[in-house]
């Protein structure tokens, strides 16, 4: 069984699977007479057309069994999907570019920090959520509307995650 080691999550790395939602200094408004600070226009959600609609939602996870191996991966052909974490503990992210197929050999593993939020575009291939401690909660912003959109596939070989 292969095994990958996860990457650190900065936008740049990430921008081929979609947006790094974080407070940049490059994305920041001051509003409310100055009291506060806007970080403005962080994603590009994606509701697709065709009476596509936003969802706003909680998502409560908790960690996968010791070892961590990823025997599957999905994605979202009609929107994007959007996740922040909620109590600011790091946590990893499994993605592999859009297309028919997804094996082993294409994911890239990233460890978030606590602040940093993923928007995956439509779909992009992911893993459900891998917390590393305890429940968290996450801000999920996706697409609810007609159509199919949650296309969960095998992975020929599954992969280890290597943690330290």
């Amino acid at each position: 069984m292969e095994s990958i080691t996860p990457q650190p999550l900065t936008a740049q790395r990430f921008a081929p699977f979609g947006d790094v939602i974080e407070a940049r200094q490059s994305s920041a408004l001051m509003i409310n007479q100055g009291t506060s600070t806007r970080f403005h226009d962080l994603a590009a959600v994606d509701v697709g057309a065709e009476g596509g609609r936003a969802l706003v939602n909680i998502f409560r996870a908790t960690p996968y069994p010791a070892p961590l191996i990823i025997r599957m991966m999905e994605k979202h052909p009609l929107g994007s999907q959007l996740f922040m974490p909620l109590h600011g503990h790091p946590y990893l992210v499994a993605v592999a570019a859009a297309g028919e197929r997804v094996e082993s050999q294409d994911l890239n593993v990233f460890l978030a920090e606590g602040d940093q939020g993923v928007n995956f575009y439509p779909g992009t291939w992911h893993h459900p959520l891998l917390v590393l401690s305890g429940k968290q909660d996450f801000l999920v912003i996706d697409r609810g509307g007609a159509g199919e959109n949650l296309i969960e596939y095998d992975l020929h070989s599954p992969l280890v995650l290597a943690l330290d």
